[in-house]
């Protein structure tokens, strides 16, 4: 498997002069490198991705970017298992959370490659002889910054729908996850019949390319996944071109429990979902609302339920809970949950860095807290981490209040038995995705993204395709046949 990252620019590897360490972060140590990529690397992928547009062999070729698309997955799915090692390896996360990984990304290739040859428009007639064609464009260079936190299905879900649409791209991975994303785009490039151009990885330690993606005049689309205030930058620096613009921003994810819920049963489920990839997900629960009369049953079931989680390498059997993707993060999280722990009204679980064998890697144990106010910095700002807040409610209307009062919109879950009672609370929750008696429950098939300043647009699904094509008004006058 890849042990050298290397920028892909017009169907070429380019090794570059400067090479980076890429770390293991469960112990520190050098996993491989990558280049690390200049400016006029980022022009050249750009040029080359432009160029490739402008063929027909790609933007104007369905069946092509279908066939791609379905032997890229083939070679992908032979190879699963390694990648799967690779990403436990550089990213950190627990191995059963790879694999699963590997296989959502499988799987959402090829969805989108059945998309890829049905992106229909349609024709009308307006008046006799006067019809108005209404086609789905390509809409040019797409322009992906790809995050460390899930960066194969992240890569994946922005990648597919715009090749699917006829696009050219630029991929602009996080420089802590390098490796795998080189693994996953050499195999699309060795796929037979992959022009070169069409897909071009740039790699940087920096953000000089990245801020290239966002304001060049030769990117039409810009899709980013991140933090709100990085997508903020982001809108304001690419106003002057116009692109468009695909923005999965933060989340502050809130589940909200019912009196009628079995609070041992679902406590494990909520532990893990507040602690998948280490508390690093946009989506993980990040909140826990409980009816009053299950506040101190939750209290306990919940504290149990962390206190158990195995916090260990991603690769050790029976591992829950893996590091944080490296010690500037794990720091920067600690910080932030001191502070919390401070200010919260109790402190169910006191979490932190461990020792021992774990002391070498960016390792945290996850924190429980209890509190009342919702203005709290640790209940309105997110804390990429392994940190949950518990809170309780009255009644279905006090419920909507708390779980609302956020910045966020991007996902939230409700537990009941009533299944009236969980359709009008998702009714009335301000997220862009809602879990009936279930967290993190994501897939191909299904459009996410976020209300509020949790982004723009959606990812997954078919509206996916709406961020990477324009719609072309073809007007004619054809006349009528006179009678």
């Amino acid at each position: 498997m890849i042990k050298e990252a290397r920028q892909l620019i017009d169907g070429q590897w380019l090794a570059g002069g400067v090479h980076v360490d890429s770390i293991n972060p469960a112990d520190g140590r050098v996993i491989g490198r990558y280049a690390d990529g200049e400016l006029a690397d980022g022009e050249a992928a750009i040029a080359a991705a432009k160029r490739a547009f402008e063929r027909p062999d790609w933007a104007q070729a369905p069946r092509l970017r279908q066939q791609v698309m379905l032997h890229w997955a083939d070679g992908l799915e032979r190879k699963a298992e390694q990648l799967a090692q690779l990403l436990t390896r550089e990213n950190g996360k627990v191995l059963a959370q790879s694999r699963a990984e590997i296989g959502g990304a499988i799987s959402e290739i090829r969805y989108y490659a059945g998309l890829a040859r049905y992106i229909p428009g349609h024709v009308f007639e307006v008046a006799p002889g006067e019809y108005s064609t209404l086609l789905k464009e390509p809409a040019g260079v797409a322009g992906l910054i790809i995050p460390w936190n899930a960066p194969v299905v992240l890569l994946i879900r922005a990648l597919t729908p715009a090749l699917a649409a006829g696009c050219t791209a630029v991929v602009k991975p996080a420089p802590q996850t390098a490796l795998i994303t080189a693994a996953v785009i050499a195999e699309l490039h060795e796929v037979a019949g992959m022009p070169k151009g069409v897909v071009n990885l740039v790699i940087e330690s920096g953000h000089a390319i990245a801020k290239l993606l966002v304001a060049s005049r030769d990117v039409d689309v810009l899709c980013f996944t991140g933090s709100t205030a990085t997508g903020q930058r982001i809108m304001a620096d690419a106003a002057p071109t116009m692109k468009k613009l695909s923005l999965e921003l933060g989340g502050k994810s809130c589940c909200v429990v019912f009196d009628d819920c079995d609070i041992e049963r679902i406590a494990p489920q909520l532990a893990a979902a507040a602690t998948i990839i280490s508390g690093q997900q946009c989506t993980a629960a990040r909140r826990v609302l409980v009816h009053a009369s299950r506040y101190q049953a939750m209290k306990q079931a919940l504290t149990r339920s962390l206190a158990a989680m195995t916090v260990a390498p991603g690769d050790l059997a029976g591992a829950q809970i893996g590091p944080l993707i490296d010690m500037a993060s794990r720091n920067q999280v600690d910080a932030q949950i001191c502070r919390a722990l401070d200010e919260a009204d109790e402190v169910l679980l006191r979490g932190g860095r461990p020792g021992g064998a774990l002391s070498s890697g960016s390792f945290l144990t996850p924190t429980l807290i209890a509190h009342s106010d919702t203005n709290a910095f640790f209940i309105q700002e997110e804390i990429f981490g392994p940190l949950l807040v518990l809170e309780q409610f009255e009644d279905e209307r006090e419920a909507v209040t708390l779980a609302n009062h956020s910045e966020f919109g991007l996902s939230a879950s409700v537990w009941t038995a009533d299944g009236a009672r969980g359709m009008r609370m998702a009714r009335a929750l301000r997220n862009g995705t809602v879990w009936l008696n279930e967290h993190n429950k994501l897939f191909a098939e299904a459009e996410t993204g976020g209300y509020k300043r949790s982004g723009v647009g959606r990812l997954h699904g078919a509206d996916a395709l709406i961020d990477f094509v324009e719609i072309k008004h073809i007007y004619q006058n054809a006349g009528v046949i006179a009678p």
